[in-house]
């Protein structure tokens, strides 16, 4: 079957537009510049439903990067959908806080097995800032050690040198380690002994451009045996994996206990807000740090995340969505072999990163990605991909013909 290939003219012209009155026409990440080939991408969606999206254009697309993770339970989920509304009809940013802001603090801590508390806020930076502000305070140190190539938000200590209006002065306290590296770490911890606050890592690595990587055997357990010797804070930044792999944290299924965790994207099926969970004792230094919004306290979201988590318990979620991972790579891993290609899947079936290996390197596999979206599949050639409850069997039949037919393509044109 050759498919009608998508055309964007709407959206072409709605970006020009954009790009007069918006730096960039479309900020950050969803820049179609970062999606390459050029071109190759619809621009702005229309509508969502499920785990599949309109383009301002009106064509269609199986969604695998669900709002680059937020979305979990599928678009307009109902469930999610109907507390955010009955909320609504209540308060939303008030004067005060509204009670269900306790609702879910009490959840996530019956939820999650390290959290003793819990606090919120809107995005993944303001979690993993908050943290690192919770470890500086307990500790009375300012060092921070995290992983080369991970990333915890658009924060100035974190992003790469390169980007527009980062000084060398804010990444002085900040150390960076090779994954998986524990002779790194002890080196690390020795030559800056008593002056380390916090271990940041996300629970697996998962970079852009580069195979994902899960933690070595043992390596979870040893880096927290060297953090606890050096009384450092450890952070697991989970604001990407979080509740796709583990109801209680990503941690879990690796095996390890952190002391702080800082969620976000998946909490509440795409409405904005992100929490820091931890154990009692930084409690009082979490509560001594100022950190706030002007709509951290929207009470809309926080129905929705508590809404969210408790459907994900209930379906079980991580399982069922690893189920429907698991299928995904294997079908298309299975569909370029038959090609006489190599796909490589790496990380967890749940968010993989997807890398076809050829003599053309990434091109190839963006050219592959392009094709994919230009007859309505979603997929970023960059980043790891998500997976949701909401994927179903005829969306991965369909995800499977339209990749065969997209690899094709683009084997005929290279």
């Amino acid at each position: 079957m050759n498919r009608k290939l998508h055309v964007y003219s709407r959206g072409r012209a709605l970006f020009e537009r954009a790009r007069k009155v918006i730096p960039s026409g479309i900020p950050g990440h969803f820049n179609p510049v970062v999606q390459k080939p050029h071109g190759a991408y619809p621009y702005y969606a229309q509508s969502s439903r499920g785990a599949r999206f309109r383009d301002v254009d009106g064509n269609e697309y199986i969604d695998y990067m669900c709002a680059y993770g937020p979305m979990i339970l599928g678009y307009g989920n109902p469930v999610v959908e109907s507390a955010y509304r009955a909320q609504m009809k209540k308060a939303d940013t008030c004067t005060l806080a509204s009670p269900v802001m306790v609702e879910l603090a009490e959840f996530l801590v019956d939820l999650v097995p390290i959290a003793d508390w819990a606090t919120f806020a809107k995005n993944g930076a303001d979690a993993t800032n908050m943290a690192v502000l919770i470890a500086r305070t307990a500790t009375g140190r300012r060092k921070l050690i995290a992983i080369e190539g991970g990333y915890h938000g658009s924060s100035p200590w974190m992003l790469s040198i390169e980007r527009g209006g980062i000084d060398p002065a804010d990444h002085q306290h900040v150390i960076r380690i090779p994954w998986n590296d524990i002779d790194a770490l002890r080196r690390t911890l020795d030559q800056n002994h008593g002056e380390v606050a916090a271990f940041i890592s996300s629970p697996y690595h998962h970079p852009v451009y580069q195979d994902n990587e899960l933690p070595a055997a043992g390596y979870w357990p040893e880096a927290h045996r060297l953090l606890k010797k050096h009384g450092v804070v450890s952070i697991c930044d989970d604001v990407r994996a979080g509740f796709r792999i583990d109801m209680g944290g990503s941690n879990e299924y690796f095996g390890y206990r952190p002391d702080l965790i800082c969620f976000c994207k998946a909490i509440a099926n795409g409405y904005p807000i992100s929490a820091v969970a931890g154990r009692d004792s930084l409690k009082d230094a979490a509560g001594t740090i100022f950190q706030t919004g002007s709509f951290w306290f929207s009470a809309g979201a926080m129905a929705a995340a508590l809404a969210c988590l408790q459907e994900l318990a209930r379906i079980d979620a991580p399982a069922r969505i690893l189920e429907i991972g698991r299928k995904f790579t294997e079908g298309l891993t299975n569909i370029a072999a038959g090609q006489g290609l190599m796909l490589k899947a790496s990380g967890m079936p749940s968010m993989p990163y997807l890398r076809m290996e050829h003599e053309s390197g990434i091109e190839f596999h963006q050219a592959l990605c392009g094709e994919c979206a230009r007859r309505g599949l979603f997929m970023a050639s960059h980043h790891n991909l998500f997976v949701s409850a909401a994927h179903t069997e005829q969306d991965l039949e369909q995800t499977f013909a339209i990749f065969d037919e997209a690899l094709a393509a683009v084997r005929t044109s290279c």
